[in-house]
């Protein structure tokens, strides 16, 4: 029988979002990250709680050019079944 999983870090890439318009990116990213962490979680998008510390890096450089990538912590809490997201510093 396949371990749950309860923590694990990701590099999640950005560089789809580069795709579209440009005046929306940081917004998308934020949205892409939440659909990332769901699918690999198994939860869906409105049980991942995203650390503010990740939306302040991904909006640092502005609207139109966020990072091509982010590491990030992800914690799943069981009891709640809510999965938390955190910033991976160097």
């Amino acid at each position: 029988m396949l371990k749950e999983k309860s923590e694990m870090i990701y590099t999640i890439p950005l560089g789809r979002i580069y795709w579209g318009r440009r005046t929306n990116r940081a917004a998308r990213a934020m949205k892409f990250i939440r659909r990332f962490v769901a699918r690999h979680f198994g939860v869906t998008p409105d049980k991942v709680w995203i650390h503010s510390d990740v939306n302040e890096y991904i909006w640092s450089r502005g609207i139109e050019k966020p990072p091509r990538r982010v590491k990030v912590k992800v914690v799943k809490d069981a009891e709640k079944g809510i999965v938390k997201v955190f910033l991976v510093r160097k």
